[in-house]
């Protein structure tokens, strides 16, 4: 569809031009006549070949020019929506806009370069303040560590506890049933063991959100594989992770990915029903891409699952550090998150220092 309203810019131009190239010869001839310069020609033959000439030309001429004006504006608005495509591409400014000319289109480039800065302004002072809430987090863990604990013992009781409940009242029922129905009394049975699997996930993902709430002091990849190691003894699915080497992040952005790593597991144990979690952070360019996959059953991503608790806390932590986050699923397809951070001024000087300094071997 772009390339069709592209082309018809063109084509357009084209055929203003060649309009434009009639009209003049039409004026011309006009005064040409008016005035008595143009006389007909004795043979027919000549008189039509002048004739087509005569029209051939301005026509030809306003075709080419209106071809050449309109793959001039092509080229400049095509620069212009490539930029903009990056900076949507990466969350946040790629670049600075390109140099357009002097008209109108290079004084709209101009005006979107200045609300780029704006934009980057913007996102530097949102991750600052995300590094300064983490302090605040910081100081206030008590507090948090209450909370979840009175949150653990609300969603014990609401899960997990009405799964042992039901497990035993089933469980009663089979020995009352087995003599008198053995089919039934399988069924239940079969039931039971469904309902143990379900409490089972539900145990373990809360264990997981027994682990401390931020790194305290760890790197983000150190933290992330001793969680992976202590998941894998306990959970009986593969999770493998891949993250650059020498990654390193403002305190802020590396507790957030935490947490957002940790939602998408404990999410994995409890719904998916997966026997592999792909865990991926690479940085790239200015920005660090994170995809989170599961070949668990998927779901529908309709409104109710977009405002679920574990979706809706992630998508909170991606605003703060001023990212973007796409969520990818369908029943029976598993799914994956793709999560993209930009990197500005002090995080993108840090991690540049970082790698310097793995690269000296200090």
């Amino acid at each position: 569809m772009e390339s069709d309203k592209k082309s018809n810019m063109i084509t357009r131009s084209m055929r203003e031009g060649a309009l434009l190239g009639f009209a003049i010869l039409l004026i011309v001839l006009y005064v040409l006549y008016t005035y008595g310069y143009l006389r007909p020609m004795n043979d027919w033959g000549d008189t039509i070949q002048a004739g087509i000439t005569i029209v051939l030309m301005p026509i030809g001429l306003g075709v080419g020019y209106g071809f050449f004006q309109g793959y001039r504006v092509r080229r400049k608005l095509d620069r212009v929506r490539e930029t903009l495509s990056d900076w949507e591409k990466s969350g946040v400014t790629a670049g600075s806009m390109p140099d357009v000319g002097d008209d109108e289109v290079g004084r709209l480039g101009e005006q979107l370069d200045r609300i780029s800065k704006r934009w980057e302004e913007q996102v530097t002072s949102l991750q600052r303040l995300s590094t300064n809430n983490a302090q605040l987090a910081e100081q206030a863990r008590i507090t948090a560590i209450v909370e979840e604990r009175q949150r653990l013992a609300r969603e014990l009781h609401d899960a997990v506890s009405q799964q042992l409940f039901a497990i035993s009242m089933t469980a009663t029922a089979v020995g009352r049933t087995l003599e008198k129905d053995f089919n039934k009394a399988q069924r239940q049975v079969a039931l039971i063991e469904e309902m143990a699997s379900v409490a089972q996930s539900e145990m373990r993902a809360l264990l997981l959100h027994l682990r401390p709430v931020y790194l305290e002091g760890k790197a983000l990849e150190q933290g992330l594989r001793e969680l992976i190691r202590e998941l894998e003894i306990k959970v009986p699915m593969e999770i493998q992770l891949e993250m650059d080497e020498g990654l390193t992040l403002v305190k802020g952005i590396e507790n957030h990915l935490f947490r957002i790593v940790q939602e998408a597991m404990s999410n994995t144990l409890r719904h998916a029903k997966a026997d592999k979690m792909d865990i991926r952070i690479h940085r790239k360019l200015n920005t660090v891409r994170v995809m989170l996959r599961d070949d668990g059953v998927g779901f529908e991503l309709d409104e109710k699952k977009q405002a679920s608790y574990g979706l809706s806390t992630m998508e909170e932590r991606v605003i703060e550090l001023g990212g973007a986050i796409q969520i990818i699923t369908a029943p029976g397809k598993g799914t994956r998150i793709e999560i993209t951070v930009p990197l500005l001024d002090e995080e993108r000087n840090k991690t540049e220092e970082d790698g310097n300094a793995a690269g000296n071997g200090v």
